[in-house]
C-alpha cells in the first residue's frame, strides 16, 4: 500500500559528452547497463539530485580513458512500484531471495558470486559487486517467473513487477577524521521501466538571483 512512490525526482547520470547529446536528440533511444556487477541489478542508473557526485564520476572514467569527455544529463524520473533498500520489507524480501539462491547454488554444487574490491580502492568499498547484483537478478527472475504461471492458471496475479530500485550507499572513506559521514556518500537511482524516464535535460549553472 505504501511502497509505490509517486512523487517526480530528478536524476543525473554521468558518461560521455556523446550519449549526453544522443540522449537529448533521441531520448527514446536508451541502453541499460547489464554489466555484472550492477549495484543494484540491471538498468539504466543516475545519482538521485547529485549533478556534482555523477559529474565526478565521469570525471573518473575520463581520467581513466574510460570515456573521451566528462559529461552528465539531468532526468526527471518516478520511481512507481520501487525495490526501495532504504524500505526494511525490501531488505527482507532480498534477504529471503538470498537464502533461496543460496539453496539453488548448493543444490548444483556451484560457487555464489562474490562482491570484490578493485585495486586501486584506497577504502576496499567491494566495489564490484557481482553477488548483490546477482542476488537482485535471480529476485526478478523469480518474480516474473511466478506471475507468469498464475495469469496462466487463474488470468491474473498479485505478484508485481518492480519498475525501479534505490538504495543508499557509504564509500570514500571518512570525510574527515574519526568522521561516519563517508566522503563518497549518495543515494543511487536504477530504471528498470524505461518508462519511468519521463525526459532529458541539459543541467543548467545556478546564477545569483538576488542579481
Amino acid at each position: 500500500m505504501y511502497n509505490h512512490r509517486s512523487n517526480l525526482i530528478l536524476g543525473f547520470h554521468g558518461c560521455d559528452e556523446s550519449v549526453r547529446d544522443s540522449l537529448l536528440m533521441k531520448p527514446n533511444k536508451i541502453l541499460p547497463s547489464e554489466k555484472p556487477y550492477d549495484w543494484l541489478g540491471h538498468g539504466v542508473y543516475f545519482w538521485e539530485n547529485n549533478y556534482e557526485r555523477a559529474f565526478q564520476w565521469a570525471k573518473d572514467k575520463e581520467k581513466r580513458g574510460d570515456i573521451k569527455k566528462a559529461s552528465v544529463i539531468g532526468a526527471v524520473l518516478s520511481l512507481d512500484y520501487c525495490l526501495d533498500f532504504t524500505d526494511s520489507r525490501f531488505i527482507e524480501m532480498i534477504q529471503s531471495y538470498y537464502s533461496l539462491m543460496e539453496l539453488s547454488y548448493n543444490l548444483f554444487e556451484k560457487e555464489l558470486p562474490k562482491n570484490k574490491d578493485l585495486k586501486f580502492d584506497t577504502y576496499k568499498d567491494k566495489i564490484i559487486r557481482e553477488l548483490d547484483c546477482s542476488v537482485i537478478e535471480y529476485m526478478h527472475q523469480k518474480i516474473s517467473e511466478a506471475r507468469d504461471i498464475e495469469i496462466q492458471e487463474k488470468g491474473f496475479s498479485d505478484y508485481k513487477i518492480f519498475d525501479s530500485a534505490r538504495g543508499i550507499f557509504t564509500e570514500g572513506g571518512p570525510a574527515f577524521p574519526g568522521a561516519g559521514i563517508q566522503s563518497k556518500n549518495h543515494i543511487q537511482i536504477c530504471i528498470r521501466n524505461l518508462n519511468c524516464i519521463k525526459g532529458f535535460f541539459m543541467p543548467r549553472t545556478e546564477i545569483i538571483f538576488s542579481k
